[in-house]
């Protein structure tokens, strides 16, 4: 631990030389940031001495929590027989083909191969290179155009921004990359008429692919990218006949599905990808963050056997690739990572135990005179602050409620994040009923000092 003195110095060495992802700087470095100095398990600690229940898993990140020692070691040992070598010019290491063939296993029976990478952006990145060298080795160059949805998040980059749905990162990318259509994301709560049910709502979202298939021209079109769960979005959970009628409309149309798991990933939703969960084939699955826990970066593209196949076929380089692709020290960490997870049995545990408490935890706050909707499936949940709940009316300025509301969690020693005023949560699939008590009791608190604040803009 370290003391005042030493947090201070910390926040004014961090102001003078750190850029923080996603930030407001001047404000950031007015306020002074957190200093984390140290994690077990399901807790942090700050450089003060408060322990803090990370309810994000870092950033949907640590599925095993954190300062698991066999990760550790397992990083430790390769670092002592290969720390690095890359995977270029014909070569390759025993990590790197363990882990894959450890991926392939466990991932849809079509995907039986990996492209690695060390971050979601990354991936993503690369499997819009194979999208499209895919379409123009099988004669149809044409096909460039990849469909995703409105605040769809698929990374930082510019191509993977650009492919994501979300207006405030396209006002940086200085324009918007061409290629990429936006259509409307499968959030009920926020965007179904009045009167129209779930099921209704499901499949009136997901035909507005198929209108715009037909508006730029099914020849033009490459695949459609989703998430199964739109998570830095606000974890929008689609009905429940959504995902089926989007399967429908990529076989009809012949176009490639991705899906983009870098949250759904590795137990989350209960299943090991969250294509599984909802019986989407995808022919491209993106992933990063929990295939190490976050202890080390990885990610990597698994690839549907048929897209490999005309890549074979033709005699010529996909000239694409990372100096870290497949680095071995992550690659063991994964392997490790993927041992526990099995070996503690987390994925059914996360159907068996964890998503029913979560959904029973938030489903208390449903009546709260903040809250609008609660959701959540898996271990991902949202729970919707409104102005007034009759007619969903939002908060003036959007996201001032939640980082009003977001403050007062961190105050009770509770992470939870706020997308606008939307609190999301991603535990670790290492949550106990401690944990969740724990947290039921922070969210209490949090949305009560959060309703003293805000009570005269309430709907009377």
């Amino acid at each position: 631990m370290t003391n005042q003195y030493q947090t201070a110095q910390y926040r004014e060495l961090d102001a003078l030389h750190h850029l923080h992802p996603f930030s407001h700087h001047k404000s950031l470095r007015e306020a002074g940031v957190r200093v984390i100095v140290r994690g077990d398990g399901p807790y942090i600690w700050d450089s003060e001495g408060h322990r803090i229940l990370d309810g994000m898993a870092g950033l949907w990140t640590a599925n095993l929590g954190h300062s698991r020692r066999e990760l550790a070691e397992a990083a430790y040992q390769q670092m002592l027989e290969l720390p690095f070598y890359n995977t270029f010019f014909k070569t390759t290491h025993p990590p790197v083909v363990a882990l894959a063939r450890k991926l392939a296993e466990i991932a849809p029976e079509n995907l039986n191969q990996v492209f690695f990478g060390s971050s979601g952006s990354e991936s993503n990145d690369t499997a819009i290179r194979l999208i499209r060298h895919y379409w123009a080795l099988k004669g149809e160059p044409k096909r460039k155009i990849i469909i995703s949805r409105k605040n769809a998040y698929h990374g930082s980059t510019i191509a993977a921004a650009s492919m994501s749905g979300m207006a405030h990162m396209h006002l940086h990318s200085y324009p918007v990359y061409e290629g990429f259509r936006h259509i409307m994301d499968p959030y009920w709560y926020g965007e179904a008429k009045d009167g129209e049910s779930p099921a209704e709502f499901g499949l009136r979202a997901a035909r507005a692919l198929e209108d715009e298939i037909l508006a730029v021209g099914p020849e033009n079109v490459a695949a459609f990218a989703g998430e199964p769960v739109e998570g830095a979005g606000g974890v929008k959970i689609a009905p429940e006949t959504y995902w089926p009628e989007i399967q429908r409309i990529v076989d009809k149309y012949g176009i490639l599905l991705l899906a983009d798991e870098v949250i759904t990933g590795f137990g989350r939703l209960g299943t090991w990808f969250g294509s599984q969960h909802y019986g989407i084939r995808p022919n491209l699955i993106t992933f990063a963050k929990a295939v190490t826990s976050g202890y080390l970066p990885l990610s990597g593209v698994l690839v549907d056997d048929k897209i490999v196949a005309t890549i074979l076929a033709h005699d010529d380089d996909f000239h694409h690739g990372y100096t870290f692709s497949g680095h071995p020290v992550a690659c063991a960490v994964a392997l490790k990572n993927l041992e526990i997870i099995e070996r503690e049995k987390l994925v059914p545990r996360v159907k068996e135990f964890g998503a029913p408490a979560l959904a029973k935890m938030l489903a208390k706050f449903k009546d709260h005179p903040l809250v609008g909707e609660v959701r959540s499936v898996g271990l991902l949940g949202a729970i919707e602050l409104v102005a007034d709940k009759r007619t969903r009316r939002r908060f003036d300025n959007p996201g001032r409620v939640g980082l009003i509301c977001r403050d007062h969690f961190f105050g009770e020693g509770f992470i939870m994040r706020a997308v606008f005023d939307t609190m999301v949560m991603s535990p670790p699939l290492i949550w106990t009923e401690t944990q969740f008590d724990e947290a039921e009791a922070a969210i209490k608190r949090a949305l009560d000092l959060t309703l003293e604040n805000v009570a005269g803009e309430l709907a009377a």
